[in-house]
């Protein structure tokens, strides 16, 4: 079964869990169109959960999903709105939904973890994920550091169950690539960035309008959580005290709040701007639709064109 029948979708892509961000408005707007939106639920509590959920069946009566970063300690109160709200599709992160796949499965709830390796594909298999998400380290915001090239292809020949691709992708060239490294759909994030109905501040939309391919840089190897965002003075003052080897509460004060202060706020200096690398090619505004359709007229353009490659030149054998 195809990810866009197991999930009662049109198009195979799904609109990246970005925190602060991944709201109603883009949420409603992306399953209205055809994708998966998800709501990014990091930290909430369960009302804000259930005013997200609802606020995003007033737009929308297509599927959309919830993300839950299983770090938070107040999980199993989100599980249980979940279930009473009746959405039926979870992604995961930061954390194993194994204490919570009995649950799920017995309410009739997909779900779909990101994960940044072989190993955890097949455990997240193992305990019964009906997809993984294998994003790689060009992604924005939370990541990994297998690229995505290098890992999709091996995800997808390690496990038996649909895998979507994530992290450098924002046009139909991007989505024809996933198809043949083996995905059956893609998750985007950074491009969803620069569509009308994301809810970000018009400071961090333009700064990823702005942004090259150089942009972007990873801060927060040495506390163990890698973070890719847009380059500014608060990065390069991490960066600096990272080298330093400062201790983690002067890099955690540092940067406490730093995401709100880019998201909310639009400070875009001392905030943090989270975005892929891939940013250098979201320089246009455009409304979800749009961008949704564009991309996979642009895929399957992609994929005709590639019908008619010829890799290798085929010779006759003259005998002499």
């Amino acid at each position: 079964m195809s990810i866009t029948q197991l999930l009662g979708i049109k198009y195979p892509i799904f609109q990246g869990a970005m925190a602060q961000i991944a709201l109603s408005p883009l949420v409603g707007a992306v399953s209205n169109a055809g994708g998966l939106g998800i709501i990014g639920s990091g930290g909430f509590t369960a009302d804000r959960l259930r005013d997200e959920i609802r606020k995003t069946k007033e737009i929308t009566d297509k599927p959309f999903a919830v993300n839950l970063m299983l770090m938070m300690h107040n999980i199993p109160e989100l599980v249980d709105v979940i279930i009473e709200e009746g959405v039926k599709i979870v992604t995961t992160g930061a954390g194993n939904p194994a204490p919570y796949m009995e649950k799920f499965k017995a309410n009739g709830i997909k779900v779909i973890p990101v994960i940044p390796s072989v190993k955890i594909a097949k455990k997240m298999e193992a305990i019964g994920a009906d997809a993984v998400v294998a994003e790689g380290t060009e992604a924005g915001g939370h990541v990994g550091e297998t690229t995505t090239m290098a890992l999709l292809p091996q995800v997808v020949s390690a496990v038996n169950i649909p895998v979507i691709a994530a992290g450098g992708i924002a046009d139909g060239r991007g989505i024809a690539a996933a198809f043949a490294l083996g995905a059956q759909g893609v998750q985007v994030g950074t491009r969803f960035l620069t569509t009308v109905e994301c809810p970000v501040h018009e400071n961090f939309k333009q700064a990823v309008l702005d942004a090259d391919d150089t942009c972007t840089t990873v801060t927060g190897r040495s506390l163990g959580g890698p973070v890719r965002s847009i380059k500014n003075s608060m990065i390069a003052e991490f960066l600096k005290l990272e080298s330093e080897r400062a201790s983690r509460d002067e890099l955690e004060k540092l940067s406490l709040g730093s995401l709100r202060k880019a998201v909310l706020e639009g400070d875009t200096d001392r905030g943090s701007v989270m975005a892929g690398q891939i940013c250098g090619m979201c320089n246009e505004l455009t409304t979800v639709e749009e961008m949704i359709t564009t991309m996979f007229d642009e895929a399957q353009e992609v994929l005709n064109k590639l019908g008619n490659v010829q890799l290798v030149e085929e010779k006759e054998l003259v005998l002499v």
